[in-house]
């Protein structure tokens, strides 16, 4: 539907002349244009409300300074009272600079030959609603507080609402919504969240709860802080809804916990050789342990030594040493069950943890292909090497009950092979 004929429906004034009808109503009745953002036209007691003399001065009105805001919650009136037929709602007014709030009632109409959009205002001073300083003080905080407030009927159905929520959700507007669904449910971009919420409303829940809401800026992480109140005028039961976009927070404390995670990441991963590193193996080991204890199994723990290293960094440098670690560490890993750990705790040192029931066979057989893989020639930096292991093996429960202890037994085990000439193992 084009914009012109999505108000087709809206009478058309195209002159003063129509208006004669609205100087025999002693209220206030004014129209404004909205296209122009200025009065249309006011009847004597418009003119009189702001203290002027002539239409024309009504007509001739400055209002450049109006904010966005102002502006917004007039579009926002007009499109309502477009579609509903009528609107009625709270305005404040500044009467000699003084602020004045009244029960507005608002009709949509089209203006002049060139059909702008404009809205009739119906003012009955009768009923104010802000005589009071400390209500108008309420409004006006309401107003320019840059928190979205909207007061809302049971029905889901906005009320009135202050410039920050206009701000917030005016492009809802001009949107239809969903058969079955309401403007307080289009505002979310789950809408199933938004119905469940609506529900408890209903039932009489009042809290602040989390919820992401589809704004103008975005999908945006706001705090719904909601109370039952009363309408001021009929006492009709309606429900205030403030929100706290919290997303800057949300996303900043993202930021802390993936950069968190990325130190641990760091701390239990081995920056060389990408295998674990011993910090991480005694927080694996101790749930490792535990869990042994309980159920009564067998763990097992390897002590790996590489035999000769030190002479390989003497003669080929220590990036051709830091390239062999690397091929160990992956020659290691791939022999091991996957659900097993490996570590690297230091120089050419590595332990693994064999963590599901390691029995005295099973883990021999693994200590073996371990040696195997180790042995087999490497081709790095243009040389082609050997290098063998020394392993030491030890048993939880029977030669410890912790990792320290299991590391210092396989330890021990090792240097044993070390003393009887290397490239093998070693059971505590």
């Amino acid at each position: 539907m084009s914009e012109s004929c999505k108000y087709d429906h809206l009478v058309h004034i195209r002159d003063h002349s129509e208006l004669g009808l609205y100087e025999l109503i002693p209220n206030v009745v004014w129209i404004f244009d909205l296209d122009k953002h200025g009065w249309w036209w006011g009847n004597s007691a418009a003119v009189s409300f702001w203290n002027l003399n002539t239409l024309q001065e009504l007509i001739d009105k400055d209002l450049s300074g109006d904010t966005q805001g102002a502006r917004d919650r007039t579009l926002q009136t007009f499109e309502l009272a477009a579609k509903d037929g009528l609107t009625v709602d709270p305005w404040t007014t500044y009467p000699n600079g003084k602020p004045k709030t009244l029960l507005m009632m608002h009709r949509a109409v089209l203006l002049g030959p060139d059909k702008h959009r404009g809205i009739i205002a119906y003012i009955n001073e009768q009923v104010n609603l802000g005589e009071q300083p400390e209500n108008l003080l309420l409004m006006e905080a309401m107003r320019y507080t840059r928190v979205p407030a909207t007061s809302f009927t049971f029905e889901g159905e906005p009320l009135v609402e202050n410039p920050a929520a206009t701000d917030a959700y005016k492009h809802l507007h001009e949107q239809p919504i969903p058969q079955g669904d309401c403007a307080f449910i289009a505002r979310f971009v789950d809408r199933e969240e938004g119905r469940a919420c609506l529900k408890r409303i209903q039932d009489g829940e009042e809290g602040r709860w989390d919820f992401i809401m589809q704004t103008s800026e975005g999908s945006r992480r706001h705090s719904l802080d909601i109370r039952r109140t009363r309408h001021p005028l009929n006492g009709d039961f309606l429900f205030l809804v403030v929100e706290y976009d919290f997303t800057e927070l949300y996303e900043a404390l993202a930021e802390v916990e993936a950069a968190r995670a990325d130190l641990h990441e760091i701390a239990m991963t081995d920056t060389l050789t990408g295998v674990s590193s011993l910090h991480y193996m005694q927080e694996v080991a101790a749930a490792e342990i535990a869990q042994a204890a309980r159920a009564d199994y067998q763990l097992a723990v390897m002590f790996i030594d590489l035999d000769g290293f030190k002479s390989i960094n003497d003669a080929f440098g220590h990036e051709v040493g830091d390239n062999v670690l690397c091929e160990v560490a992956q020659r290691v890993k791939a022999t091991i069950p996957t659900e097993d750990m490996l570590a690297r705790i230091g120089g050419d040192e590595f332990v693994v943890l064999l963590s599901h029931d390691a029995c005295a066979a099973g883990t021999e057989f693994t200590a073996n292909r371990i040696l195997k893989e180790i042995e087999q020639p490497l081709a790095l930096n243009g040389y082609e090497l050997s290098v063998s292991a020394s392993i030491g093996i030890a048993f939880y429960p029977n030669d410890g009950r912790d990792l320290e202890a299991l590391l210092k037994t396989a330890d021990d085990a090792m240097y044993s092979v070390k003393r009887n000439g290397k490239n093998a193992f070693a059971c505590a």
